[in-house]
């Protein structure tokens, strides 16, 4: 009885102590010149660039009420990383957890954060809509302390940045005129949402940096002037002290890292940034590999140049080891295998697949699905063929294992979790095919005995790896590239986790079904918006027809250029035949390297040379050619076609 009565009030206590945060936002478009080269519309919250961050403690509640006011655009907010346990409508993932809100409408979101901390943020996930800026950072301290000492705090984004919208560059991305699927070259790196930033510290001090990649696309290199990284925490999982000169970082991946700063305070320091070359299908000539930006000791001091780093490898986050360290989860109930394979579908676009399925949404919101079809709601076919949609049962341990067919890095992000990293396979770059992962094992490989913990990790090329985790989360999570262009061309899954949990233990509000009736959007039914008969997708949404046999992105390639340079031949010919060229036809003959002797049999010979008996002087010039220009007065002779 004493014991209860020590542990409700605890609990009593835990709850004064939590607090409720409420945000108002307006998404909205102004004009701004982020990288300080060319101004452009720039989706902003409540007028100003960057969003704000949000700082909350574990165990707080969020109430953010969005309002679009976009124009044209739907939009969203999924919180990357956050668990939202027992309450998955909170994930913002359209036609997922979620409707979009249209434009002059609202939607609230309304979450506890009960068992999570660290460096986190949040995004639209509306159709890339977060790389024209609506995304910004998400801090969850920890009421325990950190674990490690520090003095003061910084939060640090990096970024890509375009100086094109999202919309007009997806339309030319999603193009038969781009066969081989070649992701628009962004123009700029950003350092905080700007180029060339400053970061002023104070001598003698230990930071704890927080950062944070919230691009879209590029993975970037970082590192700093005769400064070391000490990393002590991964997509908010605390792990053993590590230190590095030089850390690899992709889209929606953190770090968290103590930097230690210098007693001197006569030189300031470059910070660095650059392009993972590797991931680029072409590099413009103005584009600007490496960003500098600036650790600042003295304001008063000149400010370095850039810094190249010599030879090194980054650190390998395989090999980070959790503070907390959990053994290796047993092996698995359930095993999912997913090839990844980037390839033309009929319309002759690039498509991005999981096992030749690329993702097209539903016509109702998966989450609708799983509260309506009661029993059916188990059942995988409910959710669409076109979904990738695969059911979890409660608390089994699951295995992805994901095959790269691909010869570029891909980072993979799973929401509701953070998966232990059982296995990740080499760089397979310079094979002549894909190395796929061998159930038989890898000779020689032993699982680590403490994995590391992350919600996203990036595959090699051609290559392969391995993650796991338990079910015990029931919703409906996306496991995606983190690339939005291969989002966009349908580079995801589903898992519905315990779909028999989610309708004891959750609800949807009214708040959510208005947002589907604003949108026009049915909330039940199959993702054919079928109610009579779930097992009946006639009707749902799918992907474009394949190809026909034998036809690849270098066939469509050359179909596309020839097409283009026979469009390109008529209008010249049209051009030339239309135009009035004095002495066309001496022109053309010149233009051949010809006479107009080699163009005349005999007969015509011989009568040229009684009209001009000064042509005869050159008689001699033409009898060696006289056997293969006896035919060439012929319009169908390939020489004059050329």
């Amino acid at each position: 009885m004493k014991l209860s009565s020590c542990l409700s009030a605890v609990f009593m206590a835990s709850v004064a102590l939590a607090e409720t945060h409420y945000y108002n936002w307006t998404a909205a478009w102004s004009n701004l010149n982020i990288d300080g080269v060319k101004e452009r519309p720039v989706i902003t919250c409540n007028g100003e660039f960057p969003w704000p961050q949000i700082r909350i403690k574990k165990g707080d509640r969020v109430v953010i009420e969005l309002h679009n006011d976009l124009g044209d655009q739907n939009t969203s907010i999924h919180f990357h990383g956050l668990f939202q346990h027992n309450q998955t409508s909170q994930d913002g993932v359209p036609m997922l957890t979620q409707c979009e809100t249209p434009p002059g409408y609202s939607y609230t979101y309304n979450f506890t954060v009960d068992d999570q901390v660290g460096s986190y943020w949040y995004h639209s996930h509306s159709k890339g809509q977060y790389m024209d800026g609506m995304r910004g950072t998400f801090i969850i301290d920890d009421p325990d302390g950190f674990p490690y000492d520090y003095d003061e705090e910084v939060v640090l984004t990096v970024s890509e940045w375009y100086h094109d919208l999202v919309v007009p560059l997806t339309s030319s991305f999603l193009d038969r005129y781009n066969p081989t699927g070649a992701e628009p070259i962004p123009q700029n790196l950003l350092w905080n949402d700007t180029m060339n930033g400053t970061w002023a510290v104070e001598p003698g001090k230990t930071y704890l940096l927080r950062i944070i990649n919230i691009g879209g696309f590029v993975s970037q290199y970082l590192w700093m002037e005769d400064h070391e990284f000490e990393v002590v925490a991964v997509d908010g999982i605390y792990v053993e002290r590590n230190i590095t000169d030089y850390l690899y970082i992709t889209v929606a991946q953190r770090y968290d890292v103590l930097v230690h700063t210098k007693n001197d305070t006569s030189t300031n320091y470059a910070f660095m940034q650059a392009f993972d070359l590797d991931m680029l299908d072409t590099q413009p000539d103005d584009l600007i590999v490496n960003a500098t930006s600036f650790i600042v000791y003295d304001e008063s001091a000149d400010m370095p140049g850039a810094y190249i780093l010599g030879d090194a490898e980054p650190l390998d986050d395989f090999y980070l080891v959790p503070l907390e360290a959990e053994e290796t989860l047993p092996e698995p109930d359930h095993v999912i295998t997913v090839d990844v394979v980037m390839d033309n579908l009929g319309n002759g676009v690039n498509y991005a697949f999981f096992n030749r399925t690329s993702y097209t949404t539903p016509k109702v919101p998966a989450l609708g699905t799983v509260f309506s079809a009661g029993d059916a709601a188990t059942n995988e076919t409910v959710y669409g063929t076109n979904t990738g949609s695969i059911v979890l049962e409660k608390d089994e341990i699951v295995e992805i294992v994901l095959n790269n067919n691909d010869t570029g890095k891909h980072p993979f992000h799973l929401h509701g979790h953070v998966f232990q990293v059982i296995e990740r396979g080499p760089d397979f770059t310079d094979s002549a095919e894909p190395v796929p992962y061998s159930a038989n094992g890898t000779d020689g490989y032993e699982e680590p005995e403490y994995p590391a913990r992350r919600d996203t990790l990036y595959v090699r090329p051609q290559s392969y790896f391995r993650i796991r985790f338990k079910a015990d989360n029931p919703g409906v999570w996306f496991f995606h590239c983190h690339i939005e262009w291969h989002l966009l061309q349908g580079l995801a899954i589903v898992m519905i986790e315990d779909p028999k949990g989610i309708q004891e233990f959750q609800t949807l509000d009214d708040a959510w079904y208005a947002n589907c009736d604003a949108m026009g959007v049915q909330s039940d039914g199959n993702a054919a918006g079928n109610t009579e008969n779930y097992y009946d997708l006639t009707g749902q949404n799918v992907q474009e027809k394949e190809l026909p046999a034998g036809f690849t992105a270098r066939g469509i390639v050359a179909m596309v250029f020839s097409c283009v340079a026979g469009v390109l031949g008529c209008i010249v010919i049209f051009i030339y035949g239309m135009a009035d060229v004095p002495n066309i036809e001496q022109r053309v003959l010149e233009d051949l390297h010809m006479e107009s002797k080699d163009l005349l049999n005999d007969d015509d010979e011989d009568e040229l040379d009684r009209l001009d008996p000064a042509a005869e002087a050159d008689s001699d010039k033409v009898d060696n050619v006289q056997e293969n220009t006896s035919s060439q007065g012929s319009s169908s002779d390939p020489k004059l076609r050329h």
